[in-house]
């Protein structure tokens, strides 16, 4: 892969993940981090509602709540940064963080995915591009069952990925999914 590949989707993924850090730190100014009195399951299911909502929305054509599907992708975004703070962190961490605690994992967690999808990108050779984003939606479906899964069975797997690398792959999933459709 050229390095002005690798320059180009680095841009335009941290973009990205800005916009999603910006929505985080305002919605944990105006609510806090009430987001941490959530189980994990639950926030794999505030992921399957935002993930199969915007399917819906592809299918049918129709909006009639009028949030966009962008910003349904950034809340799944969030919400895999959320579910992988709890999941990683939650016994260790005050109920309520400040909003720098708060960003602070943010960045922790964004940076972690960042890398991932650096490794990933090269030995995949950026596939993503080619990529519908309705079959980014049904991969982003497809790991949200695998968690939901993974969950119902104790978090016990016998060959599998864990529940975190699902996340992450969701979370990259959907900032792929966020560049086809906000990047000209």
């Amino acid at each position: 892969m050229q390095k002005a590949n690798i320059d180009k989707t680095s841009s335009e993924y941290l973009s990205i993940f800005e916009l999603c850090k910006d929505i985080f730190s305002k919605k944990t100014l105006d609510y806090g981090t009430s987001w941490r009195i959530l189980r994990s399951s639950s926030l794999t299911d505030q992921l399957f509602i935002k993930a199969q909502r915007i399917r819906t929305i592809q299918e049918t054509g129709e909006n009639r709540v009028g949030e966009n599907v962008e910003d349904e992708f950034k809340a799944i975004v969030n919400y895999c940064i959320m579910a992988l703070i709890q999941l990683e962190k939650n016994d260790k961490l005050p109920q309520e963080l400040t909003l720098e605690q708060a960003q602070l994992l943010y960045d922790e967690y964004a940076e972690a995915a960042y890398q991932l999808m650096l490794k990933k990108n090269h030995d995949y050779g950026e596939a993503w591009r080619d990529m519908r984003v309705s079959s980014l939606t049904d991969l982003i479906l497809t790991k949200i069952l695998r968690i939901k899964q993974i969950e119902d069975n104790q978090g016990k797997t016998t060959i599998s990925e864990g529940i975190a690398a699902n996340y992450y792959d969701m979370l990259n999933y959907a900032i792929f999914a966020l560049i086809h459709l906000l990047k000209p």
